[in-house]
């Protein structure tokens, strides 16, 4: 039996892996170095190595001619868990665009992939990324900065105007982050302004998922990417489940804004998302957007069509705290 040829788990077009536990990822070999964004927008970009032991990194992009302090976004790539990057290039694009018209400093973590790291260790790896970033606000306080602190974070960055932000499995993850950052203990120690949630992958059963064949392949997939989960209703595709224990309440964003795209399969996800937050208990303002006749995560591929231009600009608003 040829076990490199044979197939074990199909979930194209993201990751299909073999018999063998060879693994290939599909679309994820476009990603481009940082540097400037000389053509477009002026953007400066670098790459930070957080933690050497696993090689938890980040990509930072700073604008060009910003005076005084910058707002920080922590922006978490999206890739149902298994593929993509920061350094993926509509990605890094997009965030080129982010940080340039929002006047923002945005901080985007990598985090290691399923299957080889099964959930949760996309969440524990952001959650000590953000942990870094927030690290800095004391060294600010202190006006010491030591070695392991980023100078673009120590000189540009105002952490007390912190967004955490994600995009599909980014969606999901802050959320997560923007609960821990809200838990008794464990607490981040910066004040976080906002939550941006776009086209958020969750899978709760309670949600309204896919049916039939979508629907097992959907559920497939999760127990692909989190191999000890109970089901749907995990805290870690369900926030509001029973097991999550309230949880949701305890965002730490004084504003969350949900974005969603009508031809989107993850959509009615999305609504559900917006519509039990607000029920939760959770005492900040919680708004949501949608795009019309559009899917999921288009303002990367068509960021000059006139829906992906009206996301742009509602997600500068939010930032902007206009």
């Amino acid at each position: 039996m040829d076990v490199d040829g044979e197939v074990e788990h199909d979930f194209f077009p993201f990751i299909r892996q073999y018999k063998s536990g060879r693994v290939v990822r599909f679309g994820a070999a476009d990603t481009v170095p940082a540097g400037t964004d000389a053509a477009r927008t002026g953007v400066s970009s670098k790459d930070v190595v957080i933690d050497p032991s696993s090689g938890l990194w980040a990509r930072l992009y700073l604008p060009a001619g910003r005076q005084g302090k910058l707002p920080v976004v922590v922006y978490y790539h999206g890739g149902a868990f298994v593929i993509g990057s920061t350094a993926h290039r509509p990605t890094h694009e997009y965030l080129n665009s982010l940080a340039a018209d929002a006047g923002a400093l945005v901080v985007s973590p990598e985090y290691r992939l399923a299957p080889e790291h099964p959930l949760p260790t996309a969440h524990d790896d952001s959650w000590q990324s953000l942990r870094w970033v927030a690290s800095h606000a004391a060294a600010a306080a202190a006006a010491v900065a030591g070695p392991e602190h980023e100078p673009w974070i120590a000189e540009h960055g105002d952490l007390s105007r912190v967004f955490l932000a994600g995009v599909s499995a980014g969606g999901n993850i802050a959320h997560h982050m923007a609960v821990r950052a809200g838990g008794e203990r464990g607490g981040l120690g910066v004040r976080v302004r906002g939550l941006l949630v776009i086209h958020a992958y969750f899978n709760a059963e309670a949600a309204a998922s896919p049916v039939g064949v979508m629907r097992e392949k959907a559920e497939a997939l999760w127990r692909f990417v989190c191999p000890g989960t109970p089901g749907p209703d995990d805290p870690l595709c369900n926030p509001f489940s029973e097991a999550a224990g309230g949880s949701a309440a305890r965002v730490a964003a004084e504003r969350v804004l949900v974005c969603v795209a009508e031809k989107d399969l993850l959509r009615d996800r999305g609504v559900w998302y917006y519509e039990n937050l607000k029920g939760s208990g959770y005492r900040g303002e919680v708004e949501l957007h949608e795009s019309v006749s559009e899917g999921h995560v288009f303002h990367y591929t068509k960021p000059g069509c006139e829906q992906a231009k009206a996301l742009h600009a509602r997600v500068l608003s939010f930032l902007r705290q206009e």
